[in-house]
């Protein structure tokens, strides 16, 4: 048996994977995320271990034995949090997440200390990324950081409870904007832009290699046998095409979780920072991916659903069905952009706001639901558009995360994206089985590419022709939209806030 966490944004998830690749069962305690301030973004990093713990204890009430026999376990976990840690491995302050967006200012100090940092680190430097946040911490909490000893991502943070070591893996480490991702090293250059040493970072590991051995304490209250190895694991995207097969190059996934991800498989390093493309590297050994990043995805459909006073979102997506039936497709002048946390690719803009443009007396709950589908759609294909740009070459796109679930959103995005979407058995399981198929690997020593095959396909949703010539005019508004209000996005950030 192999145990994967999954450390998210709204919940931690344990599941459950036996010898053959099968999973057993899953269990998850919710997290809750704060937002003190305009555009921060913040958890309690004690919040992460207690879900954790409750998730493994939700499962240990139904899998004692399969938990008994446990040998192994991988990480997966949201990704650029910064949590900051004294000398005593004591945390300094509430972690500052991957969507939060105070550190604009930092981000154009960090390139001008390091002027090569796109090169070593082929990323833009982005608000999101932990590097920039730090910066922050130094010029707004400066007692704060005279004291940090070290600096661990939400994961890591989780393994340092399991382990007592401070280590992490190549994927997660890449989205530091201190690692050198070409070389998987840290890079000594961004570390000094940044008032740091490497004695701050933690011990890296590939993903697919041991990190070290759960504590006999916390094996007693899980139920898992002392000793048994943690792997390196991944970051949360890294993870989930780990699940799903995606580990040669070409090969995609979309995945519909908080955050929207359009993630291909590369066999070299290949940045692209200028269309604001990441360019990280795998969870497996001398392997790397590009992505596009978009900060609300199912997340805005939870949004809409408690906005307009749904039962569910599952009910609300229903109603969706139903007026598009009526309707052949939705109003077509409404138009949604999703940027309700700011926006990374292609426009790397933290102080875009979401909108709802068309409305009308006839507007409807469902109508603006629809329309919330197809903003998300519209911003994954601007992504797509930068990936391709760059030069990325796309064979299969696999559908992950919750969002996958919605058959209706299926369409959409095949539409929008002109491509063919595969969706696979346990898709919507993400990047905890990724993780616990990489502590398989740690713990056997497989070939890692051999050991995570894409699970068996469920269905293929090829792409609608009616369907795209009706969004097309609409997804041509969306980015006119963008355009004309780029500027008014920033002439208001600079407003100063009601309290």
């Amino acid at each position: 048996m192999f145990l994967g966490v999954d450390l998210g944004t709204s919940a931690v998830k344990a599941v459950l994977v036996d010898d053959a690749d099968r999973v057993i069962d899953q269990a998850s305690a919710p997290l809750e995320l704060s937002r003190p301030h305009p555009l921060w973004s913040e958890q309690d990093p004690d919040a992460w271990w207690a879900a954790a713990c409750g998730a493994i204890t939700a499962l240990r009430g139904r899998r004692a034995a399969e938990l008994g026999a446990v040998r192994a376990i991988g990480l997966a976990g949201q990704m650029h949090g910064a949590v900051l840690l004294d000398a005593r491995d004591r945390v300094l302050r509430p972690a500052i997440l991957w969507n939060d967006g105070r550190s604009v200012a930092e981000c154009a100090e960090l390139e001008r200390r390091a002027p090569d940092s796109r090169r070593i680190t082929g990323n833009l430097a982005m608000p999101g990324f932990t590097a920039p946040k730090l910066l922050w911490v130094r010029a707004h909490e400066p007692a704060s950081f005279a004291r940090v000893a070290r600096v661990l991502l939400p994961k890591d943070m989780l393994r340092l409870r399991m382990t007592g070591e401070h280590v992490s893996e190549m994927s997660d480490a890449a989205g530091t904007l201190w690692l050198d991702v070409a070389r998987r090293c840290w890079s000594r250059v961004m570390l000094e832009a940044t008032g740091l040493d490497e004695r701050a970072m933690p011990r890296l590991v590939e993903g697919t290699e041991p990190s070290g051995q759960l504590r006999a304490e916390v094996a007693a209250e899980w139920g898992v046998p002392p000793g048994a190895i943690v792997a390196g694991g991944a970051g949360d995207n890294a993870a989930g095409a780990v699940g799903v097969g995606v580990v040669s190059a070409g090969r995609a996934l979309l995945s519909l979780g908080t955050s929207g991800v359009y993630f291909v498989a590369t066999d070299r390093f290949a940045p692209c920072p200028e269309r604001a493309v990441h360019a990280f590297c795998h969870a497996l050994p001398r392997a790397w991916h590009q992505m596009s990043v978009i900060l609300s995805a199912a997340s805005a459909v939870g949004w809409v659903t408690t906005l307009t006073g749904a039962e569910s979102e599952g009910a609300l997506l229903a109603e969706v069905e139903r007026e598009a039936e009526r309707e052949h497709g939705g109003s077509r002048s409404l138009v949604f952009l999703p940027y309700l946390s700011g926006e990374r690719t292609p426009h790397n803009d933290p102080n875009a706001k979401g909108v709802f443009f068309g409305m009308t007396h006839e507007t409807t709950r469902a109508s603006l639901a629809r329309a919330v589908l197809e903003g998300v759609a519209f911003a994954l294909a601007d992504g797509q558009d930068a990936l391709l740009s760059a030069g990325t070459h796309i064979d299969d796109v696999t559908v992950i995360g919750g969002g996958a679930k919605s058959a209706l959103w299926g369409r959409i995005l095949a539409a929008t994206l002109d491509r063919p979407l595969a969706y696979r058995t346990g898709g919507d399981v993400g990047p905890g089985f990724g993780a616990a198929r990489l502590a398989r690997i740690a713990r056997t020593g497989e070939d890692p590419v051999a050991a995570c095959p894409p699970p068996p396909l469920a269905r293929v949703l090829e792409p609608d022709r009616a369907l795209r010539e009706r969004l097309l005019p609409r997804l041509e508004l969306y980015r006119a939209l963008y355009r004309a209000l780029q500027a008014s996005f920033s002439s208001a950030a600079k407003e100063p806030v009601d309290d």
